[in-house]
């Protein structure tokens, strides 16, 4: 089978190895399509601290089963799924625990991403956002359209979206947004006050992974109400107010999870969302490239071309099934 692996920063190479024999409770999944993570950008590029090369990354992954292991109940060849694995998963075939394995039903697989749901899930779900709060999230990106589209299923009463890209506000806006702001023309503390009557949002999400937003969470939020870190800071250290934070008695949610349990709920619950049609993700993936393009699809990831929100690397007819 073809599996992508990363030789050196920024030079992934397609080589053939044997398909994956699978164990009693595992099944072989034919890959259909695997999303390229933020998370994995830094690895790429060569910026993160991996411990050397080669490197075999994608854990964004849904597929046809095409294998089931004998002690395996509940999946069959031909099911539909959505995959968590932690590598490998740019490749013709990943062999999985069948327990990381949820049906996508009817959802294409260029949209069953179930573990970045997870991870917007259960930052969702960490947050607990109550009815009519008024919440604040800065990024418009894919995991930023995901926590907003979670976010509106708990009925704020304002839902406001800052981000630096007109684009990115524009969908933000499309996804029923109730006020969004272009942080490099207007004043996102001042638009949150005017909404909430100079009190502050109840919760703040940051979704960008960068500096400046971590500052803006406190700038927004009123007194005791709750900062919620998601994006993944590479490279560096971070800076934030402490005291200030101290002071306004902020309850600090760092919403990264690394349990397999915690994980697998996020999951669960996702995909119910998603194969009930509670939930969609039509239009969120912009960017599509065959394997052998690997390259150009973190690339694209990692210059966000106008229009841009996730890439993925389809495999296997992803999409239809």
């Amino acid at each position: 089978m073809k599996i992508a692996v990363l030789l050196a920063p920024r030079e992934f190479e397609v080589v053939d190895i044997p398909v994956p024999d699978i164990e009693p409770d595992e099944v072989l999944v034919h890959v259909a399509a695997c999303g390229v993570c933020t998370s994995e950008l830094d690895i790429w590029d060569g910026s993160a601290d991996v411990g050397g090369f080669p490197r075999y990354p994608g854990h964004e992954v849904s597929g046809i089963v095409e294998k089931a292991g004998e002690e395996v109940v509940g999946l069959k060849e031909g099911d539909p799924v959505s995959v968590w694995t932690t590598g490998k998963g740019f490749a013709e075939y990943v062999a999985v625990k069948a327990e990381h394995c949820l049906s996508a039903g009817s959802v294409p697989l260029d949209l069953a991403l179930g573990e970045p749901l997870a991870c917007a899930v259960n930052a969702v779900e960490l947050a607990g956002i109550s009815l009519g709060d008024d919440v604040v999230l800065i990024g418009a990106g894919f995991m930023g359209n995901l926590v907003q589209k979670l976010v509106a299923l708990r009925s704020p009463r304002h839902l406001i979206v800052a981000d630096t890209r007109s684009d990115a506000l524009a969908r933000a806006e499309q996804l029923g947004a109730t006020r969004v702001v272009n942080v490099q023309s207007e004043s996102l503390s001042d638009a949150v006050r005017d909404l909430t009557d100079g009190r502050g949002a109840d919760v703040s999400f940051e979704v960008t992974g960068v500096q400046a937003p971590l500052v803006m969470l406190g700038n927004v939020t009123r007194m005791s109400g709750k900062l919620v870190i998601v994006g993944y800071h590479q490279g560096g250290m971070r800076e934030i107010p402490l005291a200030d934070w101290n002071y306004q008695a902020f309850q600090i949610v760092n919403a990264h999870f690394r349990e397999e349990a915690t994980i697998m709920r996020g999951m669960r619950i996702g995909m119910r969302l998603l194969t009930s049609r509670r939930l969609r993700l039509d239009g969120l993936v912009t960017h599509h490239f065959p394997l052998h393009e690997i390259n150009r699809a973190f690339q694209t990831a990692h210059e966000k071309p106008k229009g841009f929100v996730k890439s993925t690397v389809e495999i296997n007819g992803a999409g239809a099934h």
